[in-house]
């Protein structure tokens, strides 16, 4: 992370474990084929959050390690795994920067950074992985693709900017959104560069769970709204309900995977 403060993600958590969607199966499958088919080896999740992406590698490699600066996150990630019975995971609190002080080079081979890239000094967190990555083994940078703005989510936008402001807040100051490229970071370091883009799928939707995965995110946590939470929510549900009485709606989401593969 950067100069956001360590509470960027400051009362998320459970909302974050609930309301976030889980990645469909076809990333897992393709990071698996890509990078683990013969179950050995370990798998680093940079930014892992509640650890629910983390925790569906845990048939296929050796050893699970998830790393996040916010510890609410990982007190959800530790609650999941230990729910599933896995003996295979740690979670650590704290940046790369922690990990690598007390793990010797060469020992990962797949690491994954989903959603999460853009909060990293991006040119750093490759320069310093790149030893400490097996050859053959990478990076997978998991986001989305294709975006298209739904009339339901141009609703929640408009309802967002008259409760939370137009300027994106993030931590102690507002969100900037990186001007390169992914991929071409990715391109300027040691490792080479591949992508794909999933197929997409559809996710439904309701006004409990838009609202739910707003109080997940840096800018609409819920804690920015102090008493006036509930008088919110009635507002954003009056507003959806009235574009569609059954209260469903649907988001297309296409999957993109960038690697940088050793």
């Amino acid at each position: 992370m950067s100069n956001y403060g360590n509470q960027l993600f400051l009362g998320t958590g459970s909302y974050y474990s609930e309301y976030r969607p889980l990645y469909p199966a076809s990333v897992i499958r393709f990071l698996i084929h890509s990078f683990a088919e013969n179950g050995k080896g370990v798998m680093l999740d940079l930014g892992c959050g509640t650890g629910q992406l983390a925790c569906r590698f845990a048939d296929w490699f050796d050893q699970i390690i998830g790393i996040d600066p916010e510890l609410e996150m990982l007190q959800e990630a530790q609650n999941h795994s230990s729910e599933l019975r896995l003996t295979n995971t740690e979670w650590i609190h704290g940046t790369l920067d922690t990990y690598l002080k007390t793990n010797n080079q060469g020992s990962l081979k797949l690491v994954t950074i989903a959603k999460a890239f853009h909060w990293m000094d991006r040119e750093t967190t490759l320069e310093q992985l790149y030893p400490h990555i097996v050859a053959g083994g990478g990076i997978a940078i998991i986001d989305q693709y294709g975006q298209l703005t739904e009339p339901w989510q141009q609703t929640v936008q408009d309802v967002m900017e008259q409760w939370y402001g137009k300027e994106r807040r993030a931590g102690n100051t507002t969100y900037t959104h990186p001007t390169t490229r992914h991929e071409e970071v990715i391109q300027s370091s040691p490792f080479s560069f591949d992508q794909v883009e999933l197929p997409f799928y559809s996710y439904i939707w309701t006004p409990e769970t838009i609202i739910g995965h707003l109080y997940s995110t840096s800018y609409g946590a819920k804690r920015f709204l102090g008493n006036r939470a509930q008088e919110f929510e009635q507002h954003l549900t009056t507003k959806l309900l009235k574009l569609n009485q059954e209260g469903q709606f649907t988001e297309r989401i296409g999957i993109a995977i960038k690697m940088a593969l050793k």
